[in-house]
């Protein structure tokens, strides 16, 4: 057909890969995601490209997390950090024609940053650790979502440091990346970022994508609180060491 990529099986293992462990991250293990964005790098050939083709399995994956997860929800949480969100999209939507080479490792120190100031604040409660005002999340993540669909980290900081059961912040984190994810597919749309043959692929990765969300809903039911924070913290350290890549 005309519109299906022309990729190579390995191209397509990538991508079915790269579907599954986003579906996996939104419906059960948050950080996950993030390991999808160097995979589809390397399933499209094009580091820039490969923003446009993986939102859609994004906003895929985000029907399935918020369908199964609507009752939980602490939507409260995210309504001083929204307009932040704005502006670091703002900011992202005018830096997307720098080159990758830039916006990603600048991405991975600011959420490094926080990560360690998150770590000393767990590890040592008497002291300054993480940032308590919505904004440096709200900006960071909402630039580094626009420009390399990388705010996972950030926001699994910030849920973290919210103290949230894990339903609620699985809940909370899928309704906020739903309402961004759809924000963003207007850039874009603009920056030539999605086509008919990005969106043929995505129609194939479906199947990929929903897989990895019944893994994650059935997995999340057999983790303690302990070892979920726990693996969402190796997770967004692993997942933002692979942005310096």
């Amino acid at each position: 057909m005309h519109f299906v990529p022309d990729l190579s099986p390995f191209q397509w293992l990538l991508g079915a890969a790269c579907a599954f462990m986003v579906g996996v991250a939104k419906t059960g293990f948050p950080g996950a995601n993030i390991l999808a964005i160097p995979l589809m790098v390397l399933a499209v050939g094009d580091a820039r490209q490969s923003a446009g083709w993986l939102l859609p399995v994004l906003c895929t994956a985000d029907l399935f997390a918020v369908s199964y997860w609507r009752r939980h929800a602490a939507a409260g949480r995210l309504f001083s950090l929204l307009p932040w969100v704005v502006v670091g999209m703002a900011l992202g939507a005018a830096a997307l024609s720098l080159h990758e080479r830039i916006l990603r490792p600048g991405v991975g120190v600011i959420v490094l940053i926080m990560l360690g100031a998150y770590l000393r604040r767990r590890l040592r409660p008497d002291t300054a650790g993480a940032p308590s005002h919505p904004a440096p999340y709200g900006v960071s993540a909402g630039f580094a979502t626009t420009v390399a669909n990388a705010a996972g980290p950030v926001m699994n900081l910030y849920l973290l440091s919210k103290r949230l059961p894990k339903e609620e912040f699985i809940a909370t984190g899928a309704w906020f990346f739903f309402v961004i994810n759809l924000a963003k597919v207007p850039i874009y749309l603009w920056h030539g970022l999605i086509s008919g043959r990005s969106l043929a692929f995505n129609v194939l990765m479906i199947p990929a994508v929903l897989a990895g969300a019944l893994t994650g809903r059935w997995g999340m039911s057999r983790v303690s609180p302990a070892v979920f924070e726990a693996s969402v913290v190796v997770l967004t350290a692993i997942s933002t060491l692979l942005l310096f890549r």
